[in-house]
């Protein structure tokens, strides 16, 4: 016998996108090998688009959305999974091209889960999300080109009040790096300060994109904004600085030149939390677990019923959210 659940549920009727709470069972979800009873998800930038129809990032419906969870494992017919396991989901395009984490019970890939770490538990490892996944991948992608705390400069954090920044401020800081935090909203100054950062900077001051060259000021940087933000940090790394780039909020287009690569040997490194490969996702999530400040973690989260998403969604597109969202799905 199929088992209910309710679920947040989208429909298209012409060209505008409709959001229901509904009542399903499982003989309505996608195809997969587990069955997962779903405790936590979050509110990210494109689960707001998503929930407003926007970016053309869902092209089937009805469709549910909710781009990660985190929960308990129901039933499986991959024997790497059993009834009773906490298990993590970030990226496979869940929420977008896959039934997402928006609904009491989800079914998917065996392979694309990640086996919840010890020292985290399902809520925490939902107000870390793909947001704060995205930031440690950000984090090892600097240490691996050479970024470390013992060279003399700061780490700058562009964004970094919301998701991502929030979450990054916290593991640098966590590690010993100095960093610097880049917000065009003065309420967040004393919150950023609070997650470790030791500079704050004024978004605007990252808006100059008419030199290829400015004065060197950072030895890495993790950029969740794009566009010209992204044009002007990198004119500003010092000699073999690197850049992990994980965020368009300003757009896809990159308004500068070649010459920082050329002439100071600045790496830019794309971060994709989407395609990510399994060892890599499980050795993020662990250090995820070691590293991030549990104590910082909380006072960055707020958390919402799923219930109560829908308007949620509107306040982050226009900036109004600070940190992160974690989405009680149990609660609907």
């Amino acid at each position: 016998m199929a088992d209910s659940f309710r679920a947040l549920v989208l429909d298209q009727k012409e060209k505008s996108v409709t959001a229901e709470f509904k009542n399903l069972t499982t003989d309505d979800l996608p195809a997969g090998e587990v069955l997962v009873r779903v405790k936590w998800s979050t509110l990210n930038y494109k689960d707001g688009m998503v929930l407003n129809g926007l970016g053309r990032l869902v092209r089937t419906y009805p469709h549910v959305p909710g781009v990660d969870f985190s929960g308990e494992v129901v039933s499986s017919t991959d024997d790497r999974y059993k009834p009773g396991d906490e298990v993590v989901l970030t990226g496979w395009r869940i929420g977008e091209a896959h039934w997402g984490g928006y609904a009491q019970l989800a079914r998917v890939k065996a392979d694309w889960l990640v086996p919840l770490p010890a020292g985290i538990d399902a809520s925490q490892a939902m107000a870390i999300g793909t947001a704060g996944f995205t930031a440690m991948l950000a984090v090892m992608a600097l240490e691996d080109q050479g970024v470390s705390t013992k060279q003399d400069g700061e780490v700058l954090v562009t964004g970094a009040a919301g998701g991502v920044g929030s979450v990054a401020v916290s593991i640098l800081s966590a590690l010993g790096y100095r960093v610097a935090a880049s917000t065009g909203r003065a309420e967040t100054h004393q919150y950023l300060r609070d997650l470790g950062a030791s500079t704050i900077i004024d978004r605007n001051e990252l808006t100059d994109t008419s030199k290829p060259l400015l004065t060197e000021r950072w030895v890495g940087a993790i950029d969740s904004v794009g566009s010209t933000t992204l044009a002007h940090v990198l004119s500003e790394m010092k000699y073999h600085g690197v850049v992990a780039a994980c965020g368009l909020a300003g757009g896809p287009d990159l308004p500068g030149t070649v010459i920082p690569f050329l002439l100071r040997g600045v790496k830019l490194i794309g971060i994709d939390s989407v395609m990510c490969p399994y060892e890599t996702r499980v050795r993020a999530w662990q250090r995820l677990a070691r590293e991030l400040p549990k104590d910082q973690l909380q006072s960055a989260t707020t958390k919402v019923a799923l219930s109560d998403i829908l308007p949620w969604g509107e306040k982050i597109l226009k900036g109004q959210v600070q940190g992160r969202l974690l989405v009680d799905v149990q609660d609907c």
